[in-house]
């Protein structure tokens, strides 16, 4: 049996992953009394006049929206938000396993930004944060900018950010093992949307030299013709030689090459034109852009995927659970770049000095020190 046909079984067996538990016991008219009429008028009337206190009186504070239109679900691209379901459930399973955060899942039935934010808008008094899921490019940008003006919770797209933070971490940790700080390093990223841009960012505000970013045109320069308005902002502040050309263009002479793209677009040969002891983070699933084994082969010096079968795996339960927890824990208003930045220095300070080496970049993701320690990396960064 292969794992599409054991998990079509599991979830038939499962019926969904998650489920609502009630906290409150009800076995008699005493416990009913408490916990709704007439009890319950006692923090309603409290919260109104003081609605923070719904941190203190419901589960606000340790709930989370994941919420998705469907339109860019895990490689599978615009499958509708019903069929994306299985997704945010599991996403939601992630949340409670890992951070014992509360999450349920919201598939939202438009694909118009304004109706997605207005809807979110509308349901947002109920959730101490919000986890925007598989919403393309670049909609999601624009979606999250608008929540994060009109919402006082946090609001996170991990397709973004989560895996941002994730592949800052891995970096921190190869820089030290090639022995160059970040400062120094030319770093080529081949895919422009969501999470290529948002990893560009996250490099910037860590101090990376230089960034080439390449989409399926090539290289995105000042003045290329074939970008959107997020690419064209990209161009503009990174490709300091405003170079052009084609992926093993950009690659000539790199330290590091980061794909969100698609399957075996890297060759061998576009290794051996990289720095010495080049880092290829080949992420694209369930297929990387290049295979570990030939990656090495040609040169590599420390290989990452996303997948779990090969070492240093690239994986947003590294960041998510643990960021809204310290979010959610310290009252956060929003998840701030200084935030994401100590997320991921807690990431990769898990692994010593001494057990580091190119097969080991990154905790395991069920390596139960992660979720705390970037609880509380990121609860300091708000204080």
């Amino acid at each position: 049996m292969d794992i599409n046909q054991k998990a079509l079984l599991k979830h038939e067996e499962w019926g969904g992953k998650i489920e609502v538990i009630s906290r409150a016991k009800v076995t008699n008219r005493d416990e009913l009394s408490v916990a709704y009429t007439p009890g319950v008028a006692a923090p309603c009337l409290e919260i109104e006049k003081d609605p923070s206190l719904a941190y203190k009186y419901t589960r606000k504070g340790n709930l989370v929206a994941v919420i998705t239109d469907g339109t860019a679900v895990l490689g599978l691209g615009d499958i509708g938000p019903q069929a994306a379901m299985p997704v945010m459930e599991g996403k939601c399973s992630l949340f409670k396993e890992f951070a014992d955060v509360d999450a349920i899942p919201l598939c939202v039935n438009s694909k118009d930004v304004d109706e997605i934010v207005r809807t979110i808008e509308l349901i947002g008094l109920s959730f101490g944060g919000i986890n925007l899921e598989d919403i393309s490019a670049p909609r999601c940008f624009e979606i999250e900018k608008q929540l994060k003006e009109k919402l006082n919770i946090p609001v996170f797209h991990d397709d973004q950010h989560g895996t941002a933070i994730v592949v800052g971490a891995a970096l921190i940790n190869s820089a030290k093992l090639i022995k160059k700080d970040l400062s120094e390093l030319e770093l080529v990223i081949n895919g422009a949307g969501a999470a290529g841009i948002a990893i560009a960012k996250f490099m910037q505000l860590l101090g990376v030299g230089n960034i080439i970013m390449c989409d399926k045109d090539g290289i995105l320069y000042r003045g290329a013709e074939y970008m959107n308005e997020a690419q064209s902002a990209m161009a503009e502040v990174t490709n300091k030689e405003n170079r052009k050309g084609l992926l093993k263009d950009a690659l000539v002479g790199a330290d590091v090459f980061i794909g969100v793209s698609r399957p075996n677009l890297l060759t061998g040969d576009m290794i051996k034109v990289m720095n010495d002891k080049p880092i290829i983070f080949a992420m694209a699933n369930p297929v990387p852009e290049i295979l570990p084994d030939e990656a090495k082969a040609a040169g590599a010096y420390i290989v990452g995927t996303g997948r779990s079968d090969y070492p240093n795996q690239i994986n947003n339960v590294l960041a998510f659970p643990g960021i809204f927890k310290g979010a959610l824990e310290s009252r956060a208003t929003d998840i701030t770049d200084e935030m994401k930045v100590s997320a991921a220095y807690g990431i990769a300070s898990i692994i010593s000095d001494e057990e580091l080496n190119p097969e080991y970049i990154l905790p395991d993701a069920f390596n139960k020190k992660v979720a705390e320690n970037v609880a509380k990396a990121v609860a300091d960064a708000v204080k």
